[in-house]
């Protein structure tokens, strides 16, 4: 390694770095049509090494959901995604405050364009983060989904809207959230039609994000990694 790459990775690990990703388990929250997660020990110290067998969905704990998850037409897996794409500029609008208020809030346009006035325009090439602060009923799933009576979920997400703004007015490269869904709960009765926009337009994602309220609203670079099971649409 050239002392100028090592100059860069010295003076990046001086800087602040943020875990923005959960530690999951077989009692994590999870999209609620999936099985809890099982973790079985198959070997242990006894037998010389300590392993442990995983069986849970691509898309358990903190993911990423690549174009073809919705998009039949787009064949990129995890697999496929440049490591170069995985690192951007990150930009996190706060909407933890409307969320509190409503859990059926979704970011508007009209949002975006408020935040834009206190930080400037989202930058093209970036990733867009939405804070709701939802990633604080972790580790619950009663929490997280926040059913009512009728046993209809309740968690904020993004308008359709604000999506298309991001991306075609301010050329973003991906987009990223706490919750379960693109979607707000309540929106899925139409369909996860910001969920399937995203992704059918050749863009990226990363659900049940942590920590958002950790980093700043721009400045901050975004590193994503993710272990590359063959042909995984999310992992």
């Amino acid at each position: 390694m050239s002392n100028n790459v090592q100059a860069l990775f010295n003076q990046l690990k001086s800087k602040e770095w943020v875990d923005l990703t959960h530690t999951f388990g077989p009692d994590s929250p999870r999209f609620p049509q999936f099985h809890p997660a099982e973790f079985k020990t198959i070997f242990t110290h006894s037998d010389g090494f300590f392993v442990k067998e995983y069986t849970f969905p691509g898309q358990y704990g903190t993911h990423i959901d690549p174009p073809v998850h919705f998009y039949k037409d787009d064949d990129r897996y995890v697999e496929d995604l440049p490591l170069k794409d995985l690192v951007l500029p990150l930009v996190v609008i706060d909407f933890s405050q409307q969320a509190a208020k409503s859990p059926d809030a979704s970011l508007s346009v009209k949002d975006i364009k408020a935040w834009e006035k206190t930080h400037g325009n989202i930058p093209e090439g970036s990733f867009v983060a939405l804070r709701t602060d939802w990633s604080k009923r972790w580790p619950s799933q009663e929490k997280f989904a926040n059913s009512d009576s009728t046993g209809q979920n309740h968690y904020p997400a993004w308008s359709l809207e604000a999506l298309k703004y991001i991306y075609e007015v301010r050329h973003a490269a991906a987009n990223g959230h706490e919750t379960f869904d693109t979607d707000t709960a309540t929106q899925q009765q139409d369909g996860l039609v910001g969920e399937y926009y995203v992704l059918s337009h050749g863009h990226y994602q990363v659900e049940l994000l942590d920590n958002l309220d950790r980093v700043p609203a721009t400045g901050a670079e975004i590193l994503i990694s993710v272990p590359k099971a063959e042909k995984a649409p999310g992992f």
